[in-house]
């Protein structure tokens, strides 16, 4: 049987955290898939503004064109590993395979249980995450967002903490939002949702467990056509990204 290769892209800096969505992917993926993680070489350490989601958006699409290196094989699908999915439509109109995100995927499996709402990291990822939902057409089934104060790279320092706040985070988004299911979204969460469930009286999603399933769901599709290749040449961009461009008239 040909193994499923599975590309886990971390849009920021943090190695750590790439070791962390690596790890938790290779708990439920299965012997079949092989799982690979990179790790942006340029923007913030942890996503949690708009200027480092923009430019995580870039770095996204670069560390994709690093991994398509001739020595490597190529994926058969990819994950954005960011809870907000920076550079998701950017990476599906260009690559040859499949590409979810940690927070459509989650959307996605949220919305099997009707009205969801997201707990999470970083105050200011609340109007992101509602935009994100209204472009991924998920914003009638998105109940609301709670946000706790510590961003999610401050959460994975002290798990236990973490699971205090984020299990009384998760209650009350429960409670004030009527919601189904709540997606306890971010990277650096991943293995906390498990932890807190019996604590919660409505499913939690785990925002990596779900990216990990669906993006090797989509692995199974047929009909992907683009040419993993732009139609225009890059100016001042790696020479890996640059290698994808059109070459100039």
């Amino acid at each position: 049987m040909t193994s499923v290769r599975l590309l886990i892209i971390n849009p920021n800096t943090t190695p750590r955290i790439t070791t962390l969505l690596e790890t938790h992917a290779r708990a439920i993926a299965g012997a079949e898939v092989v799982v690979r993680a990179v790790t942006a070489r340029f923007g913030a350490p942890y996503i949690a503004c708009e200027a480092s989601y923009a430019v995580a958006g870039h770095a996204t699409l670069d560390a994709w064109a690093a991994a398509l290196a001739p020595e490597q094989p190529p994926p058969h699908t990819i994950l954005i590993g960011c809870f907000g999915d920076p550079g998701l439509l950017a990476l599906r109109e260009s690559s040859q395979v499949p590409v979810t995100g940690l927070a459509e995927a989650s959307f996605v499996e949220a919305s099997g249980h009707g009205q969801f709402a997201i707990v999470t990291g970083g105050q200011r990822w609340k109007p992101m995450l509602q935009r994100l939902a209204q472009t991924l057409g998920y914003s009638q089934l998105l109940a609301g967002v709670h946000t706790v104060t510590p961003s999610g790279a401050q959460l994975a320092e002290d798990p236990a903490a973490a699971r205090i706040l984020l299990a009384k985070a998760c209650r009350e988004a429960a409670s004030n939002f009527k919601a189904k299911a709540v997606i306890l979204g971010g990277a650096g969460l991943a293995g906390l949702a498990a932890d807190i469930q019996g604590e919660v009286d409505i499913p939690l999603i785990d925002s990596v467990l779900a990216g990990t399933r669906h993006a090797l769901k989509i692995a199974r599709q047929s009909g992907h056509q683009h040419s993993g290749r732009f139609d225009f040449s890059w100016h001042n961009v790696s020479p890996e990204l640059a290698a994808l461009g059109s070459p100039e008239e």
